[in-house]
């Protein structure tokens, strides 16, 4: 990276945590600094919600299957949209009638307070362990990146670049500070914000990657690329993976807590509906722009023929930031590095919201029940600063437990369902007991490490099998059989009956307190818009061999602003 794109860097990391700042300003209670008071727009949860679960980890974990194995890794993505849409269809606008402050006030309400510290704390853990995989990925592409100079205490010897250590303790430390300003409001925002800034960026990178002459176009991709690089499938990712992975993840975008949260911070059934089709069309579309560059890198810059597992790992975890740094010109580059940190700053920040909600609103709020609101946020503010510190140590942690896939695919595969199935079988089931959970999560859990730890070797030939039993089977043919069995009902059934009936259209929660439009939130996206386009237009200055490249993506930007800015007016007007 040149002295400008470090430049660009800098200028667009701070002015999405400018964003998060501004917006804090209207963070004056715990439902406005956890839920966003209801009044989110429905464009900007489904923008969240698909930023949510894209960080820097997406370029290293699936940009290196991408790289090594080619559209398989394309086709696993496809599988979070089809999940998405599924759950939009059935699960979203259920959450939101249900008339709940927060996902774990359901656990509470249908499972009881034993179930909501098991779900509170098991959860945590598990989200928190796919939190560090991000913050360890981002920091592997800030290595790649930035190099140092020899005397310079934040670099290492081996690489000569900053050192990994150093990239998740400085940037998972301002990501920490930025979540105790902003909010769920915050997070919001910064999401559209840089779901804006990153595609734009891809939609670039992608026809000077294949105008490059390693690559040849299409014809040359075709023509060049290793023997089952179009595959739909490859090595372990097989087809029986494949359906367990839209399996799995239909139940952690219906259940998990941070996109709950995203379906109850709009303002009706309808807006979390669509919200979640938003969601699951982006990650329909999208796989294909973002996962483009590493596949095309393999052209580019192929394994070598005596290449060890560690290099050919090392090669893959830097495949699209690789990518980007051949062909984009100076200032694209760290416009896109500031979109991936900012990408994976919004991952963080919607995970150390929503369990500091939980840990304040649910459990706090309960054991002290005379506290005032003021007490109540500089609670939530220190238990986020607890969780960025337990966090940023797990993150420090993922390079010795195997890298970023394995961790990140082993995780997931073992504890999604048997966590988050329960909750959602809930949703639909008046028998389902709290007992059915703990049937339903502790064989899960054994089952799971048996497989992946005891009898792993003895069952490589049987592929992904294994894991979609465990992972999916087994949790789902328990619930089934347990809710078969017991037909009464469960008494957390009535008080989640009674709770959505009596919630009301004109509750703060799930309205605006006036019944306006809100017209902030665009005013302040138009503006980052507005900076960025002016700022790579004076990069053009210092570019002159793209500059083409560059006045046209600077015009994209302010004329995206434009629109934004025209939205905002309107809004305005519509509130007056």
């Amino acid at each position: 990276m040149t002295s400008i794109d470090y430049a660009v860097l800098i200028c667009c990391v701070l002015g999405t945590f400018s964003i998060g700042a501004v917006l804090s300003l209207r963070v004056k209670t715990t439902s406005d600094l956890f839920t966003a008071s209801g009044q989110s727009p429905w464009w900007a949860a489904g923008l969240s919600g698909f930023m949510t679960m894209f960080s820097a980890g997406t370029f290293v974990v699936w940009g290196g299957i991408a790289y090594r194995l080619g559209i398989v890794a394309i086709l696993i993505n496809f599988c979070y949209g089809i999940s998405a849409i599924l759950v939009g269809y059935f699960v979203a606008g259920r959450w939101k009638r249900l008339g709940i402050r927060t996902p774990a006030q359901y656990v509470t309400l249908r499972f009881g307070t034993t179930a909501l510290h098991f779900y509170t704390w098991t959860m945590m853990a598990y989200r928190l362990i796919g939190v560090a995989v991000a913050l360890y990925s981002l920091a592997v592409l800030i290595s790649a990146l930035m190099p140092l100079p020899p005397e310079n205490m934040l670099r290492d010897p081996t690489t000569g670049n900053i050192a990994i250590i150093w990239g998740i303790v400085l940037f998972g430390g301002l990501v920490v500070i930025y979540t105790m300003l902003g909010g769920l409001w915050g997070v919001l925002m910064t999401d559209v914000f840089q779901f804006i800034i990153l595609n734009t960026a891809l939609i670039f990178t992608i026809p000077l990657i294949f105008a490059d002459p390693a690559v040849g176009g299409l014809s040359g991709l075709i023509e060049n690329a290793p023997i089952g690089f179009f595959s739909p499938t490859a090595d372990k990712y097989t087809w029986y993976f494949l359906a367990g992975w839209c399996a799995i993840h239909f139940f952690m975008v219906g259940a998990e807590w941070a996109f709950v949260q995203r379906f109850l911070c709009v303002k009706s059934e309808i807006a979390a509906r669509k919200s979640c089709y938003l969601f699951g069309v982006l990650y329909i579309i999208s796989p294909i722009l973002w996962l483009t560059p590493p596949l095309l890198y393999r052209l580019i810059e192929p394994i070598p023929p005596n290449a060890t597992d560690s290099e050919i790992m090392l090669l893959a975890e830097n495949a699209y930031v690789r990518a980007c740094q051949h062909v984009l010109p100076v200032g694209m580059v760290g416009m896109m590095v500031a979109a991936m940190c900012s990408a994976t700053a919004s991952m963080i920040s919607s995970q150390l919201n929503v369990f500091a909600g939980v840990l304040t609103e649910d459990i706090y709020r309960n054991r002290f029940p005379k506290s005032n609101e003021t007490r109540l946020l500089w609670v939530g503010r220190s238990i986020t600063l607890l969780l960025g510190i337990v966090l940023i140590g797990l993150a420090l942690l993922v390079s010795n437990l195997g890298g970023a896939e394995k961790v990140i695919v082993t995780v997931t595969s073992l504890m999604a369902t048997a966590l988050l199935a329960p909750s959602l079988w809930g949703l639909f089931s008046r028998s389902l007991k709290s007992w059915v959970m703990w049937l339903t999560v502790l064989p899960t859990f054994v089952a799971g490490l048996i497989v992946k730890f005891v009898l792993q070797d003895r069952l490589v030939s049987w592929g992904s099998l294994p894991d979609l039993f465990v992972g999916v089977i087994l949790p789902l043919g328990i619930l089934a059989i347990a809710s078969r069995l017991s037909r009464t009902e469960a008494p957390g059934w009535a008080k989640l009956e009674k709770l959505s009936t009596n919630a009301s259209p004109t509750n703060p929660i799930s309205e605006r307190r006036d019944g306006s439009s809100d017209a902030l939130p665009y005013f302040v996206i138009s503006s980052g818009l507005l900076c960025c386009g002016f700022g790579m237009g004076v990069v053009v200055l210092a570019n002159r061999t793209h500059s083409v490249t560059l006045m046209a993506y600077a015009f994209t930007l302010l004329a995206l602003a434009a629109v934004v800015g025209g939205v905002a007016w309107r809004e305005k007007r519509h509130s007056n």
